[in-house]
This record gives structure tokens, C-alpha cells and sequence, in this order.
């Protein structure tokens, strides 16, 4: 996929209206009218951040995996169980190394912007906290006892979310990009947890997205709260006969 904006996701707008002479949309602006993009300021905070930890880390500010130190916001099970429960979202915005940042903000500019700027600024920070939730969820109840970063499993959730919105041509580019990802999870190294957990959490998400802005509105404060629950049962596996 390009890192420029691509008719993948359906119009928001609905079917065209009345047409003009020649069968043209009326009062059709010029050929060379370019709209204004909204701004994608979720995806910036998300490049920002991840950017900012990972030249702190590597000029010592911070701890990192280089120092032999856990991450500040590294996703590890005991250290979340501990109460450390910001890692369940920062680990998000944690990388591994240089090649590992470089790839997935550059799914961020591809995937991300279009996505965002589909369906709002606000709309898209939703679904990336359910996202991002969802991938720790799946990480802590697969591999506990394993740090684990990236961004991977909150975009693979942006993913699931757009099978649902996406025009037929997207979802044949979104088909062959997640079997490459899927591939990809079978390496050492590579959370297959976090990638599945993400993409589960984020199809619910994209369906209600289908159904409507209102329909969204309702829907996503009860997604996030049981992507939450799982996550803090994910947390907890000494609590888990309680639950």
C-alpha cells in the first residue's frame, strides 16, 4: 500500500446525488480541485511518541532493553500484575530497535492516516485504545512472562476493523497484506498473540462502524470496557479463579 490516500474505505457521504447535464455530478468543481485532507492527528501523536521513546532510550534517558532493563512501558505480565497498568497501552508506542520502528510507523502512515482520516479523528482514537487493549489482552494470556512491544498488534486491529468498511479493491489489498503479516507471525520473536488479539478486538469494532456513526457511539464504550475486562483478567492469573 502507498503512504498516499487511497479509495479503500466506502464513502461515508452514501450514494451520489442527482446528476447533472451529461451525466456528471452537478456543479462538479474543476478537474485540478484538490480537497483538503483532514489532518491526522491521532496517527501523528502516535509516530510522536513512539519516535521521542525510542531517541530517549537510546540516549540513556530512559531505561531500555539495550541497558538490560525492562522498558518503561513494556508490556510484562508481572510488572502489569504489579500494578504497572500503563504498559497495557504504552507498549504500543515501545519499539525494539531502529528496523522495527521504521516498519511499523510506516504502516501507520499508510494504513493509519487513510483509516483516520475515513472516519475522524475521534472515532480512530476509540478503536486504537480497544485495539491496543486487546493485543496486551491477548499477549499477557499467551505469553505472560515475555516482554513485548510494538505497534503491530493495535494496527493489526485497525486492520480487522476496515475488512468491514472497506470497498471490494481494499479488501483484496487488506486480504494479501494480513496473510503476509500472519506469515510473519510464525517468526521467533514476533508476537502472533498481540497480532491476533488485536485483529479480534478490532472486527467488532469495524461492524459497528458499518452500522452507523450513532450505532458506533453506543457500541465502542462497551467494546472498550470488555476489552478492558479481559485485559485485567489477562493481568491477573492468580485472580482468575475468581473471576
Amino acid at each position: 500500500m502507498s503512504s498516499g490516500p487511497r479509495h479503500i474505505l466506502d464513502d461515508p457521504r452514501g450514494p451520489p446525488g442527482p446528476e447533472g447535464p451529461g451525466g456528471g455530478p452537478p456543479f462538479a468543481p474543476p478537474a485540478s480541485f484538490k480537497p483538503v485532507l483532514p489532518r491526522p492527528w491521532v496517527c501523528y501523536a502516535i509516530i510522536g511518541l513512539s519516535v521521542l521513546m525510542f531517541v530517549l532510550e537510546e540516549a540513556r534517558v530512559l531505561p531500555s532493553f539495550g541497558t538490560r532493563t525492562l522498558p518503561l512501558l513494556a508490556l510484562y505480565g508481572p510488572a502489569v500484575q504489579a500494578g504497572q497498568y500503563w504498559r497495557l497501552l504504552g507498549a504500543a508506542v515501545e519499539h525494539g530497535g531502529i528496523l522495527h520502528l521504521v516498519f511499523n510507523m510506516s504502516v501507520v502512515v499508510t494504513l493509519g492516516f487513510t483509516l483516520e482520516r475515513g472516519i475522524g479523528g475521534l472515532r480512530f482514537l476509540g478503536l486504537s485504545l480497544v485495539t491496543a487493549l486487546g493485543a496486551s489482552a491477548f499477549s499477557l494470556l499467551f505469553n505472560f512472562d515475555t516482554p513485548m512491544v510494538g505497534a503491530s498488534g493495535m494496527i493489526l486491529g485497525w486492520a480487522g476493523a476496515m475488512l468491514s468498511i472497506a470497498t471490494r479493491q481494499g479488501r483484496r489489498e487488506l486480504g494479501i497484506w494480513l496473510v503476509q503479516v500472519a506469515v510473519l507471525s510464525l517468526l521467533p520473536f514476533v508476537s502472533w498473540s498481540g497480532h491476533l488479539g488485536g485483529f479480534l478486538f478490532g472486527l467488532p469494532c469495524g461492524l459497528a462502524l458499518r452500522m452507523g456513526r450513532q450505532v458506533y457511539a453506543r457500541a465502542l464504550p462497551i467494546i472498550l470496557f470488555l476489552t478492558a475486562i479481559v485485559a485485567l483478567y489477562a493481568a491477573h492469573p492468580e485472580k482468575r479463579g475468581g473471576f
